[in-house]
């Protein structure tokens, strides 16, 4: 009577040392920490080489001339990162705009994976004005 409790626990805690270390083999490759740049560029040492996605705001925007190659800085609260990628750009990516980049910090700036751009475009979310009414439908 005893060795049945024995094999479904043995059974049990083999099914779950498989899935912990599945876990951990599979989140440790990819994980990518959210990070603004000014909480980044506090200590930019200690980010070098991790993968991020740095919340910031764009400015000073240089294209390299017939390519997709772009430089640019990356901002929030008085800190800045130059970042580079090449590839097409959100229509929404221009000066002043609110951006999430993937990529990896290196001492020389920000490296942003192929497709890591991701722009927002604040007015197409904001409410409407108070006292302003949408057309009425069908008409």
């Amino acid at each position: 009577m005893t060795a049945k409790p024995l094999k479904i626990g043995a059974t049990v805690l083999v099914v779950l040392l498989a899935l912990t270390g599945l876990l951990f083999a599979t989140l440790r490759e990819d994980t990518q920490y959210y990070k603004h740049v000014d909480e980044v560029m506090a200590q930019p040492a200690a980010w070098h080489g991790k993968r991020l996605q740095l919340h910031g705001h764009v400015a000073d925007i240089e294209k390299k001339r017939n390519s997709l190659e772009y430089r640019f800085n990356v901002g929030s609260n008085g800190q800045v990162v130059q970042a580079r990628y090449t590839g097409i750009v959100p229509d929404t990516f221009k000066e002043g705009s609110e951006v999430v980049l993937t990529g990896t910090l290196g001492p020389d700036g920000f490296d942003v994976d192929r497709n890591g751009v991701m722009a927002k475009c604040p007015s197409k979310y904001e409410p409407a004005p108070a006292g302003s009414s949408l057309p009425p439908a069908g008409g």
